[in-house]
């Protein structure tokens, strides 16, 4: 199947993939009712700003839609073939791409990493908010410490995020993905704020790295127990 691999790698059939894509999340966003959990989110985030949004690998497809027009917004995105497609579609909902990832360790200096955390550091001092995925690459629900030395380096609060919908498509993949159907009931839940001092030991990275983990575990199970109408935690 080279030939697949080939196409899949061209520029025209990437942007064709990345604006289809795009187009089919705003019919999403404007078919589905969506609630937000704190409801007063955005006014506690004001005086935050600029800050790091995390959420799971595979859950991440809604997320441009929880950014207010005003905020201004990168997200990181792998180099990966497929990342370009998530690139263009980010790009067409209004969010700035930076390209590159940690490996399995999450160490910074392979994939692009360091030249993309550098990055990352550099919006952040430029008062943009950045967004991430929290999960090792090809580990499932586990959190790295990348985003604990980003916020550790830079100062700025981590918040936990999550996006479900009642009508979705749950694929068999590493990451669990999500496929969000149109005409859903769709819940935000933005978890409290995980702020990292700049001097901690090796054991206090590691405490930090677990409440995010928690963080977007708590949020992920809220988000589904209000669209599924069960209890979850808080609720």
């Amino acid at each position: 199947m080279a030939w697949l691999k080939r196409l899949t790698r061209a520029p025209l059939v990437q942007t064709a993939a990345g604006v289809a894509a795009a187009q089919y999340l705003r019919l999403v966003w404007h078919t589905s009712r969506f609630v937000m959990e704190p409801a007063d989110t955005y006014e506690r985030l004001e005086p935050e700003l600029p800050a790091i949004f995390c959420f799971w690998h595979g859950q991440h497809f809604m997320m441009p839609f929880t950014k207010p027009a005003h905020y201004r917004a990168k997200v990181l995105i792998s180099r990966h073939r497929d990342g370009e497609m998530n690139a263009i579609a980010a790009a067409r909902l209004g969010v700035e791409a930076i390209r590159g990832s940690g490996d399995h360790g999450r160490r910074f200096d392979r994939k692009g990493g360091v030249t993309a955390f550098r990055t990352m550091l550099t919006a952040l001092e430029d008062n943009w908010n950045m967004a991430l995925t929290a999960d090792i690459p090809k580990v499932s629900r586990v959190a790295g410490i990348g985003i604990v030395k980003l916020a550790q380096l830079s100062g700025r609060p981590i918040y936990p995020v999550a996006v479900a919908t009642s009508r979705r498509i749950t694929l068999a993949t590493w990451d669990r993905s999500a496929i969000n159907l149109p005409f859903s009931r769709g819940a935000i839940v933005v978890g409290p704020p995980i702020r990292v001092t700049a001097a901690l030991t090796a054991e206090e990275v590691e405490r930090a790295r677990l409440m995010v983990e928690q963080g977007l575990n708590d949020a992920t199970e809220r988000a589904y127990a209000i669209v599924d109408h069960r209890s979850g935690p808080h609720g």
